[in-house]
């Protein structure tokens, strides 16, 4: 991970393989972590569940990068990783998971899908510029994602209310992060990931939660949920932040619903109606917005 952003000068970077790769995870994987936290939650304790997962996913992560020669973080990168890592994971992560209780995936995806909006506001506080046709491409994902919800929105004010300040602690950690000295590359995944699941496990023993014997779907959802959510997605995400624009790195947002919605439909048994499809074109066109790289300018 990059210790400074991109400034207002910075001409948008091309989409090497690494950005294919790392936008294809995130896009793919978390959004089929939706699915998981629900059966995770089933007869695991919400924000237990999260600590752990972090925990164990940093704890796998952290000794093979030792190993590997990859140097120790410094106490203040220690200190920035668990304020990052309380934002994106706690904030982030711990406040869909408590409203997932309360809604359906499908309203958490959608209201997750103001992420790159609020990316793209975060990143004008440091001087970040957005394009018009990003801004174009926000406004038509998030049609596509209203769409895709008409006649689903089932969700109580409380659910919404932390599903409205999750991506606010999500973009704001992200954007900040760049500006933050954190450790590169993967070693940044994995102090954010010990120090902020030991801050999701501290919080759930202080909110009282109960454990009680896990179910084997639980047990394979939490397993799934820490290689591939965690290690895989987490790290593939930070590395778009530090790469790219925040439009981009952010627009995982308008696929996940898409890929819930066909897990759903799947293995959920789930019917999609016209308004749905609709939906999912529209988005897939929000995205295209965004991602598409920019003419160069002749010369």
């Amino acid at each position: 991970m990059v210790t400074s952003g991109q400034n207002a000068q910075t001409p948008a970077p091309p989409l090497t393989t690494s950005i294919l790769l790392a936008l294809a995870a995130v896009y793919v994987v978390w959004g089929s972590t939706y699915f998981g936290i629900k059966l995770a939650i089933g007869t695991l304790p919400p924000l237990g569940m999260l600590g752990l997962r972090f925990l164990l996913a940093g704890l796998l992560l952290y000794p093979v990068l030792r190993l590997r020669g990859v140097p120790n973080p410094t106490p203040a990168q220690w200190g920035w990783s668990a304020a990052v890592g309380l934002l994106l994971l706690g904030g982030g992560t711990g406040l869909v998971t408590l409203a997932e209780r309360q809604a359906s995936s499908s309203v958490a995806a959608m209201l997750i899908a103001v992420s790159p909006l609020f990316a793209s506001l975060f990143g004008r506080l440091w001087g970040e510029r957005t394009s018009g046709r990003e801004w174009l491409g926000i406004g038509v994902g998030l049609v596509g994602i209203v769409l895709l919800n008409v006649g689903e929105l089932h969700a109580t004010p409380l659910a919404a209310v932390l599903l409205v300040l999750a991506p606010l602690c999500w973009t704001f950690g992200s954007q900040w992060s760049r500006r933050l000295d954190l450790p590169s590359g993967l070693m940044g995944s994995a102090a954010e990931m010990l120090t902020g699941g030991a801050v999701l496990m501290l919080l759930s023993t202080l909110t009282g939660e109960h454990w009680r014997q896990p179910s084997a779907t639980s047990l394979w959802a939490l397993a799934y949920l820490v290689v591939f959510g965690s290690i895989v997605a987490y790290s593939a995400y930070m590395y778009l932040v530090a790469h790219t624009r925040p439009a981009l790195a952010t627009s995982y947002a308008y696929v996940n619903p898409l890929v819930a919605v066909l897990l759903g439909l799947g293995l959920g048994g789930e019917h999609l109606g016209a308004y749905g499809w609709t939906g999912l074109v529209v988005i897939t066109l929000g995205v295209l917005l965004v991602v598409w790289p920019a003419q160069k300018p002749a010369a």
